[in-house]
C-alpha cells in the first residue's frame, strides 16, 4: 500500500525521504522475502514480535554484508577511492536496512509483543510525544543505545569523571584527543581565569578540562541544539555549570568578545556526513575548519592561542595534504607555536593502512 494510506506521520532522524510503498509484516515473513522488498525500496513495517524484528534486522544485516563484499573488478584502488567505495557500500547498507520499520504511538510506546518500554528513551531523542510516527527499527535501537550510554556515562580519565553523551551527540570514546587538551602548555594568556571557547563542543568534555586547568568562563558553541542541552547537562553534573557556558549554534560566540584560548576538534573528515551522528566526523569541504582558521586571529586576546585537535587520517586517504592544511594557517595570518601528537588507541585503529599510521595532533596556533 502507499505509505500515505497509514495515516501515521514518517520520522528519520537522518532525512531520509519516506517509502512509496509499505507492507505489513509479522514473524511469518522470510528474511528473504524482507530482503527483496528492501532492496526494491519498500518499507516492511513490523507487526509481529519485537524479537523477532531484531533477529530479522541481523538477518538483513548478514545479507548486505555479504552483498557488500561480492568480487569487484581489480585494480590498484587508491585510498581514498577506498574509503569513498567504503562510504557509498555504507550508505546502500543504511538505506536497506531502514527500511524495516516501526509505528510509535502518540505517547512514543511501542506496541510489539514482548517489546521494551521506549517512551523515555523517545522523549530524550525526540521531545514530548505529538502523534503517532513510524520509524527504523535501526533508528529506534540507536535511540535506545544512546539511553544506556546516556546513563552510564563514559569514562574520561583527564577528568576523574565520566561524561554523559545524549542522542545525536558524538561521544568521547576516543579519549586520546581529550588527553592532549588536558597536557599541552596553557598560552600565558590563559593561565590567570581569562575566558576560554570551546567551539563545536559535543558533550562539553573539553570545556570540562579547560575548566578544571584553571579558565574562568568557558564560553561553548554548537550547531547542534543538542550538543548545548549535553554540554550544560554535563557541566551541572561535574560541578562547573558556573564556568560553562552555552553561547549558541553559531560557530564563534556572537558579540566579538576575545578569548585567550580557542580550542576546536572539528570533524576530521572532509566528506558528506550521512547522518546526524556523522556530523561529528564529516565535515563536507572542511567549512568548519575553514571556519574556524578564518575567525581566529580577530577573537584571540593578546598573547592567545587557538588550539586545532585534528587527525591526520584525511591525509593517508588523499583527502587532504599536509601542505593543504600549512597553507591554510598561513593564509589565515597564523602561525605554528606548537605541535603535540599522539596515537590512536580505539579499536579501529588497525583496521586499515591509513588507520595503522593515523597520528592525532594539537595544533597550537598564534597569530603570525
Amino acid at each position: 500500500m502507499p505509505f500515505t494510506a497509514l495515516a501515521t506521520r514518517w520520522h528519520s532522524e537522518n532525512g531520509t525521504p519516506p517509502p512509496g510503498r509499505v507492507v505489513l509484516a509479522d514473524d511469518r515473513m522470510p528474511a528473504g522475502t524482507a530482503h527483496r522488498l528492501a532492496s526494491d525500496g519498500v518499507a516492511v513495517l513490523w507487526q509481529g514480535d519485537y524479537h523477532g524484528a531484531r533477529h530479522l534486522l541481523t538477518a538483513l544485516t548478514r545479507r548486505a554484508a555479504r552483498a557488500a563484499h561480492r568480487p569487484r573488478a581489480t585494480g590498484a584502488a587508491t585510498p581514498g577511492e577506498e574509503f569513498r567505495e567504503q562510504r557509498r557500500e555504507r550508505a546502500r547498507t543504511a538505506r536497506l536496512l531502514g527500511r524495516l520499520v516501526v509505528r510509535l504511538e502518540a505517547d512514543h510506546a511501542l506496541r510489539l509483543r514482548r517489546a521494551p518500554d521506549v517512551r523515555q528513551a523517545c522523549r530524550e531523542a525526540y521531545g514530548p510525544p505529538d502523534g503517532p510516527r513510524v520509524v527504523a527499527l535501526r533508528e529506534l535501537l540507536g535511540v535506545l543505545g544512546a539511553r544506556q550510554w546516556r546513563e552510564r556515562g563514559v569514562d574520561v580519565p583527564a577528568l576523574g569523571a565520566r561524561v554523559h553523551p545524549h542522542y545525536g551527540v558524538f561521544s568521547p570514546v576516543r579519549g586520546e584527543y581529550v588527553d592532549l587538551v588536558a597536557r599541552a602548555p596553557l598560552p600565558a594568556a590563559a593561565t590567570g581565569g581569562g575566558t576560554a571557547f570551546d567551539l563545536g563542543t559535543g558533550t562539553g568534555v573539553l570545556a570540562a578540562v579547560l575548566a578544571r586547568r584553571g579558565a574562568g568562563r568557558v564560553l561553548v558553541t554548537d550547531a547542534n541544539p543538542r550538543a548545548l542541552a549535553c554540554a550544560s547537562d554535563n557541566a551541572r553534573r561535574l560541578g562547573l555549570a558556573d564556568r560553562i557556558r552555552p553561547a549558541g549554534t553559531g560557530l564563534y560566540p556572537p558579540g566579538g568578545e576575545r578569548a585567550a584560548l580557542a580550542v576546536c576538534n572539528p570533524p576530521w573528515l572532509p566528506a558528506e556526513p550521512t547522518s546526524a551522528l556523522e556530523q561529528g566526523v564529516y565535515d563536507p569541504g572542511g567549512r568548519m575548519l575553514e571556519g574556524f582558521l578564518g575567525g581566529l586571529t580577530e577573537r584571540l586576546a593578546p598573547g592567545g592561542e587557538g588550539w586545532l585537535v585534528l587527525s591526520d587520517l584525511a591525509e593517508h586517504l588523499g583527502l587532504r595534504s599536509r601542505d593543504d592544511l600549512l597553507a591554510a594557517f598561513a593564509a589565515a595570518g597564523l602561525r605554528v607555536a606548537g605541535r603535540l601528537d599522539t596515537r590512536p588507541r580505539h579499536r579501529r585503529a588497525a583496521e586499515s593502512a591509513a588507520r595503522a599510521a593515523e597520528v592525532t595532533s594539537l595544533w597550537r596556533l598564534a597569530p603570525a
